[in-house]
């Protein structure tokens, strides 16, 4: 049974997990969402930081800090504030209370703990006990093996989406795997938890290989299981093999067409290889609750900006990165997105505020050194790009970057032996963003012709975002080459082919057809008026 209640404005659905406001589905999951469902099935009580602790976060050991915090980024998702509070109060020195009661649903049963005897006393002792072992035998749990409750709590943590939670799931995972190697689940978990290490907290590329042999192992075993298949994608996904990755997210939703995560997962690598339109089809097409892909409305709004289509772009990045303070790519993409319409000021402040909210990632970094070069700070430039660097070692651009911007100038030596292992490394690398290095690497030896014959390659191989190239000072050396130019000039040609594809195509979203129309009218009415 559903269980839905109405909190002010809000609908919450504590089966569903899912919170809306109007027709609007907020970005509210995982932890977020639990707290705000223990809240709610208390009523209006005042809730204490222990029973939050015991409701939300158990077994895990939280302090105060941690529940306040998850308070925090709940109040944001909710867009409630903390100084004049609607929806969650602060009771000092107590805990929180919700600030209404909330007012369950009509045709919503109450939820209440209850036993199965008094409900029998009445009828007589055969009738009773028959009954009894009916009723028991429908609402009684499944009780779990040891092995399965140890899975079940490893999936727990690693839904949260954290890094110390990831890490609680692999010590988990690794433990179920002990006791049983060949657990398929155990070891598509683990490979699942080493590959986010990877991709999503900074390790470097041996834990994806760990990963990549879990997940082998799986598939061998389980061949018939999808998450094993999802799990191979990630896996060659954090070692940048996209048409590894893309067969195994591929593989993963024919055998189970609600796996709606490898969906999403293959529609960002087809935006790598520059299939905007293959890329939006798929983030759109889901089987299930879209708000339940986290970084699914990211995505999206990342190919309606590669697509052209600003002004939708804007709304989505802006919207996921106001309400989902924990979303770990929302962080990265609204700021590049306003560095890319030239939009600095905001765009710096945005970083900021990106940086203070949680896990370092060298892409902050590094945008907090491309804005220092423009407002000619060589000084902070090159402290951007060396925390870039400290913070992924492994990265290739980044250390080229913090080398090429230091303090001290760049070895002549060093560079040009550099440029060498960059294009050797290019030679399997189907991946654009590699040859962004060899662009900045060839303008600083003078190589002009060579840095824009690199970056034509990109083109060729997928980038699409014409707005960074044109907005960033890394490339200003080129920029305004006539060369530089035709390069974007390619770039605009196939956007606006995947443009027209989107738009010709039946699945495209009704709004974005509006917008064009709409600018379509006003680009012919500023023709007409020149």
């Amino acid at each position: 049974m559903t269980t839905r209640y109405r909190l002010l404005d809000l609908t919450v659905d504590l089966a569903r997990q899912r919170v809306e406001r109007g027709d609007v589905t907020l970005d509210i999951a995982g932890l977020s969402f639990q707290l705000l469902a223990c809240l709610i099935e208390r009523g209006d009580r005042v809730v204490g930081f222990d029973e939050l602790m015991e409701a939300v976060w158990a077994p895990a050991v939280v302090n105060e800090e941690t529940v306040t915090q998850r308070v925090r980024l709940l109040r944001q998702a909710l867009g409630d504030d903390a100084r004049q509070p609607r929806y969650i109060r602060t009771v000092r020195g107590r805990g929180y209370q919700l600030g209404a009661l909330p007012e369950r649903l009509a045709g919503e049963a109450p939820r209440r703990r209850h036993s199965v005897w008094p409900a029998l006393a009445a009828v007589g002792v055969l009738a009773a006990v028959a009954l009894g072992a009916g009723f028991l035998a429908h609402e009684q749990k499944p009780v779990l093996t040891a092995q399965q409750e140890l899975l079940q709590r490893a999936h727990w943590y690693a839904a949260m989406g954290q890094r110390e939670n990831n890490e609680r799931a692999l010590a988990l995972y690794d433990r179920a795997l002990h006791e049983a190697p060949d657990d398929a689940d155990a070891l598509t978990g683990a490979s699942r938890t080493r590959s986010a290490r990877t991709c999503l907290y900074n390790a470097g590329a041996d834990d994806a290989r760990d990963a990549l042999r879990l997940a082998s192992r799986a598939v061998t075993l389980r061949p018939e299981l999808a998450d094993a298949w999802s799990a191979l994608g990630y896996a060659r996904d954090c070692l940048g093999d996209i048409s590894g990755a893309i067969a195994g997210y591929e593989h993963a939703v024919r055998l189970d067409p609600t796996d709606d995560a490898s969906r999403s997962s293959a529609a960002y690598l087809y935006q790598e290889q520059g299939r905007l339109a293959d890329a939006l089809r798929a983030n759109l097409d889901m089987h299930g609750d879209p708000a339940r892909v986290r970084f699914r409305d990211v995505q999206v709004a990342r190919e309606y900006e590669l697509l052209g289509f600003d002004a939708a772009a804007e709304v989505r990045f802006r919207h996921v990165f106001e309400l989902s303070p924990d979303n770990v790519f929302s962080n990265l993409a609204w700021p590049g997105f306003l560095f890319a319409r030239g939009r600095f000021d905001e765009a710096r402040a945005a970083l900021a505020e990106a940086r203070e909210r949680g896990t370092p990632r060298a892409e902050l970094a590094q945008l907090e050194g491309e804005l220092a070069l423009r407002r000619n700070d060589p000084v902070a430039a090159a402290n951007a790009f060396a925390q870039a660097r400290a913070i992924r070692p492994d990265s290739r651009l980044q250390t080229t970057l913090a080398a090429i911007y230091g303090p001290v100038p760049v070895n002549p030596v060093w560079l040009r032996q550099r440029i060498a292992e960059t294009r050797s490394s290019l030679a399997d690398d189907p991946w654009p963003v590699g040859r962004i290095e060899l662009v900045v690497l060839l303008q600083a030896a003078g190589d002009r012709r060579g840095a824009i014959a690199a970056l034509s390659d990109a083109v060729d191989k997928g980038w699409r975002d014409a707005g960074y190239l044109r907005a960033s000072p890394l490339f200003s050396s080129i920029a305004g080459d006539p060369a530089f130019e035709a390069v974007i000039a390619a770039i605009d040609r196939r956007v606006a082919a995947e443009r027209q594809r989107v738009l010709a195509a039946p699945w495209c979203p009704a709004d974005l057809k509006t917008r064009q129309l709409m600018q379509d009218s006003n680009q012919r009415g500023r023709d007409l008026r020149m």
